[in-house]
């Protein structure tokens, strides 16, 4: 083996370390300059030249989960998600009943829009919420994190990953919502029975005489606008309009506007995401060029096999650089196996506090606020949840 070989082996390693860590050691990197530098250097190293690289790039998964973005920032500024919390949490103010509206609420709402948003906004409600109910917040933010990844299995565009098997298979959404909402539910449901075996002060049902009143604004020519548009998106996705150009259409209607300055929703927007996803699909048609594929072709030629692999890659490097690597080994007409690769790499995030960017969101934001979810009480939580949801998922499946 020669020492440009060996090279370019050490160089995709310690990428894809650097992707599972989300950092490298000692050195200002996230995931998504660790995605690009590793990229820039597989050309340098002449693994593929510049125009295969960008030749590389899905179009359609970029398109999708920028335009998704752009009207998630305006459903968040608009007040919507604030105003869905509170209209939830009207229905019940006991421990028991919280956690329920918390599950289901932000379970269902991140099956149509990306569920780190949803993390992102609902953890400081809760914690205002469950402060004020003088609550242990520690299993409503469980709530939260668990939810928002399980719900986000239901539909192509509740996750990163899931925009990517959409792109990759070709699977309508409203089969794929068929098929897999029926395991996001399932899910919810035992999320609820395990957190209440956990933690013993959210069984109680007895109401607070009088809860406290979640504060938010709504914006209303926004708030009407953003609703109008997203309504029609996702009844484009069911009558079958292909998910990059209906929400294209649904960003750029909602970019026209006197009221709004493009920066704040620009702002919104994660480029960082858009940036590390551009730099794994050179990663991956590298890492295929290269035929390091093997190992896993090996171990994934069984659908047990197949959901282990899945399961232990969305962990040790996350979940999207996890399906970027898998997908090559799926025939496209092979529906059951994308529904696994979806299932897998979306339940798997809920076994450590890493295993997902909606984990960290809730770890982050409750950090800022003064509490602490440590890897610890989350392992407690995911590993029991991510080993039965996992199996429903492959029964369901198979």
């Amino acid at each position: 083996m020669s020492f440009l070989q060996v090279a370019r082996y050490i160089l995709l390693g310690v990428t894809y370390l650097g992707l599972g860590l989300g950092q490298l050691p000692g050195l200002r990197m996230n995931r998504a300059t660790i995605a690009l530098v590793g990229s820039a250097f597989l050309i340098t190293l002449g693994v593929l030249n510049l125009q295969e690289a960008w030749r590389a790039i899905d179009p359609n998964t970029i398109v999708f989960l920028l335009s998704m973005m752009v009207v998630n920032a305006n459903l968040s500024y608009s007040g919507f998600f604030q105003l869905a919390l509170s209209s939830l949490i009207r229905l019940t103010s006991s421990p028991f009943g919280l956690l329920i509206v918390l599950t289901f609420g932000s379970g269902i709402l991140s099956a149509f829009f990306l569920n780190d948003t949803l993390a992102l906004v609902f953890t400081p409600l809760t914690l205002s919420l469950t402060e004020a109910l003088k609550l242990n917040p520690i299993p409503f933010l469980l709530a939260i994190a668990g939810a928002t990844n399980i719900g986000s299995v239901a539909t192509l565009s509740g996750n990163p990953q899931n925009i990517l098997i959409g792109s990759f298979s070709q699977i309508g959404y409203l089969k794929f919502a068929q098929a897999l909402t029926p395991v996001a539910l399932a899910g919810l449901v035992v999320q609820i029975g395990l957190l209440w075996l956990l933690y013993p002060e959210v069984r109680s049902t007895t109401a607070e005489s009088n809860p406290p009143q979640i504060r938010y604004r709504i914006f209303k020519p926004l708030f009407s606008k953003t609703l109008v548009v997203t309504t029609g998106l996702l009844l484009a996705f069911a009558v079958g309009v292909p998910l990059g150009e209906a929400s294209l259409t649904a960003a750029a209607l909602l970019l026209i506007t006197r009221r709004v300055k493009p920066q704040k929703i620009l702002r919104r927007v994660d480029w960082n995401l858009l940036v590390m996803f551009s730099g794994l699909f050179i990663l991956t048609h590298a890492t295929q060029k290269l035929n390091l594929l093997q190992p896993f072709t090996t171990l994934a030629n069984t659908s047990v096999g197949f959901l282990g692999v899945t399961a232990v890659l969305s962990n040790l490097i996350s979940n999207v650089p996890a399906v970027l690597l898998l997908h090559p080994l799926i025939e496209r007409s092979d529906t059951s196996s994308w529904l696994l690769l979806s299932a897998g790499s979306t339940l798997a995030g809920n076994l450590t506090l890493f295993g997902s960017v909606a984990n960290l969101i809730v770890a982050e934001a409750a950090a800022q606020l003064g509490y602490e979810l440590t890897f610890k009480q989350h392992l407690r939580f995911g590993l029991p949840i991510t080993a039965i949801t996992l199996a429903i998922a492959y029964f369901w499946i198979y």
